[in-house]
């Protein structure tokens, strides 16, 4: 165990001293986080515009919104140590001031490159603006208000979850000033603008008494290994999953081993090392660490596989999904505030009960889509999307600070940003995952949902005149049609088989009644992929409650026998342990709702796009 000196400024005492405009600061504060939450969210659903106005490639709207998680993670884990070092004041201000500065740009982009370039530099800026907002909070509220202002951080998270769908689709659809998908961005702008005027007057400047030196090489090592790893499993499916994807990934692992070296290296020399190893020796720590990673594995992913579903699968509107993750963000605000108050009571008890609730949610929409198939609508998806929000919101709540319980006060900022990295890298790793699952379950399922409107098609093509003969060729290129629509990379792009064969001309009935059959047998493939899908999650999340078997049995239980409130250093949370848990509530519960990008697809490729829309281009 380390010495007491903190790196993160010791927290305010009630009583004298205590900043009597931190809970107006808090508004600030909030407000910008508010910002960073909604844009991560908000992009999803434009991606057809962007692409139309852009003229971009689905790849290139792929890396508009890679990038900014790739930044956003690779940043994360330095952006809290800067503001030890140089102060969280200034440290906000420009984050937040790039952040405003980056997204004026995106909404002016005139070419796919500049939209990826200033999403890039406007990702950092968020990973440098958050962490000041949870230190600032830390700083100025005593002990007995700071979990009400960590509330507050995780109702701005929950509100950002519900606003970023519903902000986006009425912005697209409505077509804002005629400037599409530009004021998803815009919008940023003026909220930005007075974050940094109120910041600038109320923020108190606060930074480490002992500031640590920087580590240059190790933050050059582990974003290395971090993009080696990272890079090809957003790109991987893409790009069909070629060689050095799967080499790149293998030489993560050595450049992680010398990122370690270096740090031990660095701990001899001046004892000021990115990432202190000594963080690994806390049983809390460490099997919080695997846990989180595991847990988060399903989160984005889920995000991910429902949008896909909800918009490319049933045809809803960006609108009808946003409002269909309503349940879902609405559990996630209920649960975290009770979660909350009961941890200190239970402890591991709350986090393991979300963890069985979000697989119990899970399995209720898997019963819903398999009863109900092509046929589902929002009301059947209510109860398990309410009951998984109900589970996401138990855990995120005392996660991290059950993690982080142990970590000693000066190593607080650097535990934090390793275990926001450690999130990020287990929701891309899920997407990764659930995407080559659910894809590669799209196109096994391509034949029988073929085989379900085949009958109807046949039928009524012959109907409109189309000899017997003519219409057994029309069902054979529709199955292949389906089915190479479906695995496609791009869903943009219309496959060879699905043009007409040279010469052949049907008729404007024909047409329509095989774009009808496509809509169908496209719902009847995503619902029964979505049923088999979802079990990756079910077995995600019964795992993560059995990892937390692992933690000690009192371990984040905060009262006496007797009810009363446990007192001394060793059993509060260090600085940076509460606040981390509301970063985790707000990236994961953002995440989850707005279908982080992915391999193979990002959750917006909507009515533009779509395979509903498509996928009877045949005629």
């Amino acid at each position: 165990m380390t010495s007491d000196a903190q790196i993160l400024a010791p927290p305010a005492t009630a009583g004298e001293g205590v900043d009597p405009r931190r809970w107006l600061t808090l508004t600030i504060l909030l407000l910008a986080a508010f910002m960073n939450l909604l844009d991560v969210s908000i992009v999803n659903i434009a991606i057809p515009s962007i692409q139309r106005d852009l003229n971009a490639s689905y790849a290139d709207v792929q890396w508009a919104l890679a990038g900014y998680t790739l930044a956003y993670a690779l940043v994360l884990i330095t952006g809290g140590r800067l503001g030890d070092t140089f102060g969280r004041k200034r440290l906000f201000l420009i984050g937040v001031s790039g952040f405003t500065i980056m997204s004026a740009l995106c909404g002016a982009a005139q070419s796919p490159g500049q939209l990826i370039a200033f999403r890039v530099i406007q990702g950092a800026m968020g990973a440098i603006m958050v962490p000041q907002v949870l230190a600032v909070i830390q700083v100025i509220f005593p002990p007995a208000e700071r979990i009400k202002a960590l509330a507050g951080f995780g109702i701005t998270a929950g509100l950002g979850t519900v606003s970023g769908p519903l902000i986006g689709g009425l912005l697209i659809q409505h077509n804002l000033f005629g400037l599409t998908w530009r004021p998803i961005f815009l919008i940023n702008v003026p909220v930005g603008i007075l974050a940094v005027i109120f910041a600038a007057v109320l923020v108190r400047e606060s930074r480490s008494a002992r500031p640590p030196k920087l580590d240059p090489v190790g933050v050059v090592l582990v974003s290395a290994a971090l993009l080696l790893l990272l890079y090809p499993l957003v790109q991987g499916r893409q790009l069909g999953w070629p060689g050095w994807t799967f080499v790149s990934m293998a030489a993560a692992a050595p450049m992680f081993a010398l990122f370690v070296w270096w740090e031990q290296v660095k701990t001899r020399r001046d004892g000021s090392p990115l990432v202190p190893l000594r963080l690994f020796s806390h049983r809390e720590f460490s099997v919080g660490m695997a846990i989180a990673m595991t847990f988060f594995l399903g989160i984005a992913s889920f995000g991910l596989v429902l949008t896909l579903f909800l918009q490319l699968g049933l045809g809803f509107t960006p609108l009808h999904a946003g409002l269909t993750f309503l349940p879902f963000s609405l559990g996630i605000l209920a649960s975290s505030g009770a979660a909350a108050r009961l941890a200190p009571r239970f402890g591991r008890g709350v986090t393991m009960a979300g963890a069985l609730i979000m697989a119990a949610g899970m399995a209720g929409l898997i019963a819903a889509v398999h009863h109900y198939g092509a046929a589902v609508t929002t009301w059947e998806l209510v109860p398990g999307l309410v009951a998984a929000g109900l589970g996401l919101g138990a855990v995120i709540a005392p996660l991290a600070d059950i993690v982080l319980d142990r970590v000693p006060h000066q190593d607080a900022g650097s535990a934090s940003g390793v275990f926001n990295t450690g999130l990020q890298l287990g929701n891309s790793i899920g997407i990764a995952v659930i995407g080559v699952i659910f894809f590669a379950l799209l196109g096994s399922q391509s034949g029988p949902a073929a085989t379900t409107v085949a009958p109807s098609l046949r039928s009524q093509v012959v109907a409109a005149g189309v000899p017997a003969q003519a219409a057994a060729h029309l069902e054979a290129q529709f199955r292949t049609c389906l089915h190479d629509r479906l695995v496609a990379s791009d869903p943009t792009v219309t496959p060879a088989s699905c043009r007409p064969p040279a010469g052949v001309v049907l008729s404007p009935d024909v047409r329509q009644i095989v774009a009808g059959a496509g809509i169908n047998a496209v719902r009847h493939d995503f619902a029964a992929s979505l049923v088999r899908t979802l079990w990756f999650q079910v077995g995600v999340f019964v795992l993560a409650f059995l990892m937390m078997l692992a933690w000690p049995r009192g371990v984040g239980r905060r009262l006496t026998a007797s009810g009363g409130e446990v007192a001394g250093a060793q059993e509060s949370p260090g600085p940076g342990a509460q606040e981390s848990a509301q970063v985790v509530a707000g990236q994961g519960a953002v995440h989850a709702a707005t279908a982080a990008p992915g391999p193979g697809g990002s959750a917006a490729a909507g009515p533009g796009g779509s395979v509903a829309a498509s996928n009877g281009r045949v005629t």
